[in-house]
């Protein structure tokens, strides 16, 4: 039996990336999806996987596994961006259960995406003999990439691992997305941020879907608080070019002092000033050139590393990105770094 990931319409899972695919300043990171996942835990699992929400005992507090992930993953040869989360969770049965959360945020779809599935779940159950049940969320705009499970086997011995999934670009759809707006659970304007930022080219365009977004946290009535956290997600999300950002920091100011509204400051509230965003995205730079770096040292040996270190190290996020996408494949460091 050859490997295999299936899609629920029987179309083979593409690698092709698309327009919407390629990096660009307003594209997502993993970590505002890992901030999502931590905070509003219970609201994610409700609105996109409602079943499995019914079957959480709510009232017995859920925590963050991120220490035993990190011991599982954190050896991954892999330069991929995921916001993976584990949550320890109890069902309504009073049985202890990990949560896994594996979601795509690099926005491409990938051939190995249900190996990798299948590898994070048996090795949380060899090393800690514990339950896992594991989640997809796909937020790449590729319709023709669904997987759902990995296959493998010869000779009678076969490995079948399914998982659910959901596909963001699915509430694209006019009835999916008027759900969207019309819903009461907080994590919908998450999620309504992140495809907005996937499928929308025109960055004036997406400012107005932006303010939009922020404007419904204020009418929605929200607490201060949870406004400033759905904020700092919203804008994490949606990033637009400088000049645009600053006409949506003036439009938001006028808005809240149309409303009267005790929020004047809140992008500066919300820790997302200019400064904290750049040395946001400089952090993203040292890490993905430190992963590289680590990746050509074990694939080519310490000297190559040494002799790319200042190319590796001068570079920006879209080229660090292509060479960490590359890497696994590259049959020497000259095919790399052509």
């Amino acid at each position: 039996m050859a490997t295999t990931e299936t899609n629920t319409d029987n179309t083979p899972a593409a690698t092709g990336a698309t327009k919407n695919d390629q990096d660009s300043p307003k594209r997502d990171q993993d970590s505002p999806w890992k901030e999502a996942l931590e905070r509003f835990f219970p609201e994610f699992l409700a609105l996109l996987f409602p079943a499995i929400h019914a079957e959480i005992d709510w009232n017995t507090p859920y925590r963050s596994l991120d220490n035993e992930l990190q011991q599982i993953t954190g050896d991954a040869d892999s330069g991929r961006r995921y916001a993976d989360k584990l949550i320890d969770v109890r069902t309504r049965e009073g049985h202890d259960l990990w949560v896994l959360v594996h979601t795509e945020v690099q926005g491409a779809a990938q051939t190995e995406f249900a190996k990798r599935m299948f590898q994070y779940n048996y090795r949380i159950r060899d090393r800690y003999d514990r339950p896992v049940v594991s989640l997809a969320v796909l937020s790449d705009t590729n319709r023709q990439f669904r997987p759902e499970r990995y296959e493998d086997g010869r000779w009678g011995c076969d490995i079948i691992f399914r998982f659910p999934t959901v596909k963001l670009l699915d509430y694209t759809e006019p009835e999916r997305w008027a759900e969207l707006e019309a819903s009461d659970n907080v994590f919908a304007l998450v999620i309504m941020a992140q495809i907005r930022a996937k499928v929308t080219d025109d960055a004036e365009t997406l400012k107005g879907w932006k303010f939009r977004l922020i404007r419904m946290l204020y009418e929605r009535g929200y607490e201060r608080p949870l406004i400033l956290q759905l904020f700092r997600l919203i804008d994490w999300m949606i990033r637009l070019p400088e000049g645009l950002e600053a006409d949506f920091r003036q439009e938001l100011y006028a808005y809240e002092e149309q409303q009267r509204m005790p929020y004047i400051t809140t992008v500066e509230q919300a820790g997302i000033d200019k400064g904290v965003i750049i040395g946001e995205q400089r952090g993203v730079i040292i890490g993905e050139a430190k992963t590289l770096l680590r990746l050509l040292t074990r694939k080519f040996g310490p000297d190559c590393a040494e002799r790319y270190r200042d190319r590796v190290e001068a570079a920006d996020i879209e080229q660090l990105d292509a060479w960490l996408d590359n890497i696994l494949t590259a049959e020497s460091p000259e095919t790399l770094f052509h």
